[in-house]
């Protein structure tokens, strides 16, 4: 149902049709095309309105835009209980800073209606990168969990910042002052087990984890690199001031203060050792750690790669001399990622009609995507969560610390029926809505497929699945476009291309 041969680089969302000049018709569904695939990858797809205000912008002003997307209002938690968005639902006040199910509420709100989608997209992508489960930090205290998760600071009494938050705010920020954000974040501090590492047992989890899945990658280092790692941030625990709220706090007292030797060079002069310090200074190693391996040779092309398969292509080997350029921007702007994605996003690799269709969406981006392109009037977002954790991601709750399983491995059995039944659900809760859409296509079976694929950015149909869902659209009668044959039409199609194998590839 997968399979590549589904997927045609540069067709029309309809049967092929003999070869001819391109017309200007031609040339702005080209660019709508290329915009649908932008927003896609650089964002959770696009209703109608938003692609109509993106095709003003053309390719360059829209990946401006996506970038920059400071300059745009970030008011779109104000909008969640209002009318003419998704719906939320609540057991009792919603308070996504204290109760889990409300945390992944709003983030899949977010996904919706965010104004600023790249950020969203990246901080899904760092979300996976620095996989983090709620599951073990709320055993840190039991009702605070969310708090360290997804707590905002304008709302938490004490300004806790969830690690969601942080990934946000340095979503296109600088790598290596993520890292060291990372490093003092509550949540990493209970889920790494640092809140533990203290002078003379050394707990070696988040050392491991910072050199082989942050940065540089399985073989570049050794197993003493590990252990002087964890020596490097001992010390760098938790407190709990006034019994408010825990914190990183560095204690001194627990430091490793002797002097600590790895494998790979730690400066610019090729010193390979961390000298020994008082311990009023040792957060010093920490840092001088996280400006190694954010600086190695082997963490720019890593990210790069990581990059260039969550935006580009996950089905073909990533182009080696778009890494190296993505690489060389990455150390030639001390570690910023903006510069890194404005260069990926316009490049001609991404942009090219053979890696459109290139990588099998996440659940979240499936059902994010769904929703903008079916609609939301009704629907709650919370009536989503199930079926995303079935089909296997839970927001908050990667698996384990290399993140989800991507690619393929999205896609037993079990979890792509539950994404044709969302499908199924969707359409139907919108049914209505849809059946008014489908008034402008009632001339004929023909047309009204057109329409919906048209709304439906699934991966152009081959030619057997297109004419089953012409046939579906024909079957049942005389063709009226009644609005009694478009209720149940319009729902049955957008439930057929939704669940079908072209539309989980984005």
């Amino acid at each position: 149902m997968l399979g590549r041969g589904m997927i045609h680089a540069e067709g029309e969302r309809s049967m092929p049709q003999t070869r001819r000049d391109p017309t200007a018709q031609d040339r702005v569904r080209h660019g709508e095309h290329v915009i649908e695939h932008l927003l896609r990858r650089a964002g959770f797809g696009a209703s109608d309105d938003e692609i109509g205000d993106y095709l003003e912008l053309g390719l360059g002003g829209t990946v401006r835009q996506l970038l920059d997307y400071e300059v745009v209002p970030d008011d779109v938690d104000g909008l969640i209980g209002k009318p003419g968005y998704a719906a939320i639902t609540a057991r009792g006040e919603f308070l996504p800073r204290t109760v889990i199910n409300d945390s992944r509420q709003r983030w899949l709100f977010r996904m919706i209606h965010s104004r600023r989608p790249l950020q969203e997209k990246m901080t899904l992508f760092w979300h996976n990168h620095f996989a983090t489960a709620y599951t073990k930090v709320v055993t840190l205290n039991g009702d605070e969990g969310a708090r360290y998760m997804a707590a905002k600071p304008s709302e938490d009494p004490n300004q806790v910042r969830g690690q969601i938050e942080l990934l946000r705010q340095f979503a296109l920020g600088n790598f290596r002052d993520l890292l060291l954000a990372i490093a003092k974040d509550t949540a990493m501090l209970v889920w790494l087990d640092g809140r533990t590492n203290v002078k003379g047992r050394p707990q070696e989890n988040f050392a491991r984890e910072l050199m082989e899945l942050f940065t540089m990658g399985v073989d570049t280092f050794a197993e003493a690199d590990v252990y002087a790692g964890a020596r490097v941030f001992t010390g760098w625990n938790l407190a709990r001031p006034s019994n408010a709220y825990y914190t990183f706090s560095y204690v001194a007292a627990q430091h490793d203060t002797t002097a600590k030797e790895f494998t790979f060079p730690i400066y610019s002069n090729g010193s390979k050792t961390i000298p020994a310090r008082a311990a009023d200074s040792g957060m010093q190693d920490g840092v001088d750690l996280i400006n190694a391996v954010a600086g190695h040779p082997a963490t720019g092309p890593r990210l790069a790669r990581k990059l260039y398969q969550f935006f580009i292509s996950e089905v073909s080997d990533p182009d080696p001399t778009l890494i190296s350029e993505l690489a060389s921007i990455y150390y030639r702007s001390n570690f910023e990622m903006k510069p890194v994605l404005e260069h990926l996003l316009l490049s001609p690799q991404f942009v090219d009609g053979s890696n459109r269709y290139a990588r099998y969406s996440w659940p979240a981006e499936f059902v994010a995507r769904a929703i903008k392109e079916i609609g939301w009037s009704g629907f709650s977002v919370n009536d989503a969560l199930g079926p995303m954790a079935n089909m296997g991601q839970q927001l908050f709750e990667p698996p384990d610390v290399a993140g989800w399983d991507l690619g393929t491995n999205w896609f037993s059995s079990g979890a792509m029926l539950t994404r044709m039944n969302f499908a199924s659900q969707l359409a139907t809760n919108q049914k209505f809505n849809l059946r008014d859409l489908a008034r402008g296509a009632k001339q004929s079976p023909d047309a009204l497929v057109s329409l919906m694929l048209d709304r439906l950015t699934a991966a152009p149909f081959a030619r057997e699945p297109y004419q089953a869902l012409v046939d579906y659209a024909r079957a049942g009668g005389t063709w009226t476009g009644s609005d009694a044959q478009l209720l149940i039409k319009a729902a049955g199609l957008a439930h057929l291309i939704v669940g079908s194998g072209d539309y989980q590839l984005v």
